[in-house]
């Protein structure tokens, strides 16, 4: 597997993270991201880090730090919410409404039966996403929805709980959110992909990346957005 990059220079990488390969390598073992650090030193010494986490099954925008203070700069910069980020994503539905902003607190449970997930709760952590609706197929119970997620929260599971109780429908494929526990309604994995991260930088110009629209979205009947994927912007400081 050789893994694309879509954005270099001498403190980061972007990379195009394939789907179904994790970051970290599972407690069962397995292929993982690390499997490849010596194909993504790229001539550096040591390897790249990662400054964030994709899921599994999610394909696309991954930020790796090229040294320990990059790391440590990209890392604030993520706890100040200071990248913009971009998700495309598949529904499994349609959504209620054309678009707008999702703001609803999350919070971890963990059952025997279903293991754990996040679920919507008063006392959870605020997660708030804006989306808007791209594209709407099918009908009857082969209903699909193209949407755009800009996340200003990182939450864990956020895009795919929002889905599910923001919009009405949960992402296509997802076995743990989806209508029945542990069916993929024909997808191959959850449909998620992070379309675009743009990092501001001072003195350097903004680290700024795009991935491709995902072969399995046309496989699942989608179209890639006109005019191809969209760049993210930055996020505005907040007053005061």
């Amino acid at each position: 597997m050789t893994i694309e990059i879509l954005f270099e220079d001498g403190e980061a990488l972007v990379i195009n993270k394939p789907a179904g390969l994790p970051v970290d390598r599972p407690r069962r073992g397995g292929p993982c991201l690390a499997d490849h650090w010596e194909q993504l030193k790229l001539g550096f010494q040591r390897p790249p880090m990662p400054v964030h986490r994709l899921d599994t099954d999610t394909s696309g925008c991954l930020l790796l730090a090229r040294n320990p203070k990059a790391l440590k700069r990209f890392n604030k910069a993520f706890e100040d919410r200071l990248v913009g980020k971009s998700y495309l994503a598949v529904l499994d539905g349609h959504p209620n409404g054309e678009g707008g902003t999702i703001e609803m607190a999350l919070s971890k449970i963990s059952s025997a039966e279903k293991g754990w997930r996040m679920i919507a709760a008063k006392k959870g952590k605020n997660a708030i996403s804006h989306w808007e609706l791209l594209q709407k197929i099918g009908e009857g119970d082969r209903t699909r929805s193209l949407i755009r997620f800009r996340p200003e929260t990182g939450r864990t599971h956020q895009l795919r709980v929002h889905a599910l109780k923001g919009l009405g429908a949960p992402l296509l494929g997802d076995p743990v959110y989806g209508p029945v526990h542990g069916q993929n309604r024909g997808a191959g994995r959850t449909m998620l992909h992070a379309e675009g991260i743009i990092v501001g930088r001072e003195g350097r110009p903004d680290i700024v990346a795009v991935a491709p629209f995902p072969e399995d979205f046309v496989r699942a009947g989608l179209s890639e957005p006109e005019g191809g994927p969209v760049p993210p912007t930055l996020p505005q400081p907040a007053d005061g």
